[in-house]
């Protein structure tokens, strides 16, 4: 669900000569000077390798994995000075259902002298969100609906015309401007929207009943091998409980092979190409293929109570305005093995770095003494399933949202030596960029916008469930030009991680790793989440920003901003 530095080269033209964030311009704000905080690289260290251990099983919510990485971040939120953030307690339940599918039949395509027959796992992936033991589908009719969008405000429907009730959509990923050079275009050109995201896609799908929804993969505009894609949709998977009221869900999501799709589209006498084409401009209209889809598989179901675990630093003068951290300590507990049979997915990188990160923070902060607002510390849960931790506390927040003033989300922290940049994610959205601008001056770095837009990565991480509902929220990420090697040293090391470990089995933990670099960028939230605590500003998004009504709003019926 992240970023991890995946690009080959940065996108430098977007920002200034000085390697200052576009769109920040404005109203001066007050921005404090500060001075560098005392963080423990021996706390980074221990906790990474302790929450990456196979003791801890991967981190799976709701597994003893769970417990132990909960009672780790208590033990040491307390003892780094922080006081129990939910009334007296140091989490927040979330209550979750997990899935496991099993038994899986293959699917099959038929229609006029077509009988095509496709293996789980190779072939395709699916899941259902719906809490039934069996899903079962027979013979639902497929139709290509280009890329699953209906987005009134930009007159484009996908679904134009057509009735999907039973039916299996068949869809792009993400949105129809994707492989444009430039930021201009109904969808934003390169840079991803919300709509070029699966999870919108199966929403929608959903709000147009489709029986199913199956997204094309494919690896540039997915930003993601097939492999990650099997192992993140293989085994366990954990949702939100659905209430009475819940949306309309369909029974099943998932994904196809590039090729078999292709093979879909053939044996319905179309050509995928000019299909993908097409559903790239105004006016297009879905395409029944003529074919149906079944398939079957069986779900054991068990739903339980997960935790996100909260710690405040209380403010000296303005206890009741917040600056947010946030870091998910989850992972994928077990998936699929690797040559040499290891199915402990560890999740060192991601996210026990970032969890560290969060104890490495808090300690410092709890050094230098109580800044004027208060320091919250969120580790949050699920994010591996859809951010349903961080959604839930959003949803449910402890600290009134239009009393938190902003945050910072530490997302996997690669381990890649000192750089002499640092990758935004959504640069230009909010005033936050003039917090980052001046702690990148005062440590002598720059800012690098986000190499590759078309991925949508600021929708991907656990920041985007409080932005979304208007808090704004920085996501940075380590550079990219390396002090040793350059920016071809670090698309290198960037590509070892993606292919080798990502979301697999040899994400665990290294002791010679070389932590410079990561103490580098942890001295620059540290000091954007001190100046944001000593300030009075209260930085909103920019104008235009797609989040700044919902700001306006929240700051309008609140007590805050």
């Amino acid at each position: 669900m992240k970023r991890m530095i995946f690009a080959a080269s940065a996108a430098l033209a977007l920002a200034g000569c000085d390697g200052a964030l576009p769109g920040s311009a404005g109203d001066s704000l007050d921005i404090p000077d500060v001075e560098p905080g005392d963080i423990s690289e021996a706390t980074m260290v221990d906790i990474t390798r302790e929450l990456s251990s196979d003791e801890f099983g991967g981190r799976m919510p709701g597994t003893e994995g769970e417990r132990l990485t909960v009672e780790l971040l208590t033990e040491r939120f307390a003892a780094a000075g922080l006081e129990p953030g939910n009334n007296g307690s140091w989490v927040q339940q979330v209550p979750l259902v997990e899935i496991t599918g099993k038994d899986f039949a293959p699917l099959t395509v038929s229609g006029d002298g077509v009988d095509l027959s496709f293996d789980f796992a190779q072939d395709w992936v699916g899941v259902t969100y719906q809490e039934q033991v069996e899903t079962s589908i027979e013979e639902s009719e497929l139709v290509f609906v280009g890329y699953g969008i209906k987005a009134d405000e930009r007159d484009w429907n996908d679904y134009e015309g057509v009735d999907m009730t039973g039916k299996t959509a068949v869809i792009l990923v993400n949105d129809p401007d994707f492989d444009t050079e430039g930021l201009e275009g109904t969808f934003n050109g390169k840079a991803m929207t919300y709509y070029g995201r699966w999870t919108y896609k199966y929403e929608e799908a959903g709000r147009q009943g489709a029986t199913a929804a199956l997204v094309v993969h494919d690896t540039e505009p997915a930003s993601y091998g097939w492999n990650v894609v099997e192992s993140s949709w293989s085994g366990p998977q954990a949702y939100a409980q659905r209430g009475d009221n819940a949306p309309q869900m369909t029974q099943m999501n998932g994904w196809l092979q590039n090729e078999v799709a292709r093979r879909i589209v053939e044996a319905a006498g179309q050509d995928f190409d000019e299909l993908a084409e097409a559903a790239k401009k105004p006016g297009f209209k879905p395409v029944p293929l003529g074919l149906t889809m079944s398939t079957s598989f069986r779900n054991d179901i068990r739903t339980f109570q997960s935790q996100n675990v909260i710690g405040v630093l209380p403010g000296s003068e303005r206890p009741d305005e917040y600056v947010l951290h946030t870091a998910h300590w989850d992972h994928l507990g077990r998936c699929t093995p690797a040559p040499d049979g290891d199915d402990i997915c560890n999740g060192a990188i991601d996210n026990a770095t970032g969890t560290a990160a969060l104890v490495a923070l808090a300690e410092a902060h709890a050094k230098a003494g109580a800044p004027k607002r208060s320091l919250v510390f969120l580790a949050v849960t699920a994010e591996e399933s859809g951010l349903l931790g961080a959604d839930y506390y959003a949803a449910n927040p402890v600290f009134p949202l239009s009393q938190t003033v902003g945050g910072i989300n530490m997302d996997a922290f690669l381990v890649a030596g000192p750089s002499k940049d640092v990758t935004v994610v959504g640069p230009g959205k909010s005033r936050l960029d003039d917090f980052l601008n001046k702690a990148l001056d005062l440590d002598g770095r720059v800012a690098t916008p986000n190499p590759n837009p078309e991925a949508g990565y600021y929708y991907r991480s656990d920041h985007f469930a409080f932005a979304k509902r208007g808090v704004p929220m920085l996501y940075v990420d380590g550079g990219e030009d390396l002090v040793e090697g350059g920016r071809e040293a670090g698309a290198a090391v960037a590509a070892d991680y993606r292919d080798n470990r990502y979301h697999g089995p040899k994400d665990e933990f290294d002791e010679s790793w070389d932590w410079s670099g990561v103490m580098q960028d942890l001295q620059l939230f540290y000091r954007i989440g001190r100046m944001l605590a000593e300030s009075t500003s209260w930085p909103n998004w920019v104008e235009g920003d797609e989040f700044k009504a919902t700001r306006d709003e929240s700051c309008a019926a609140g007590e805050g901003c």
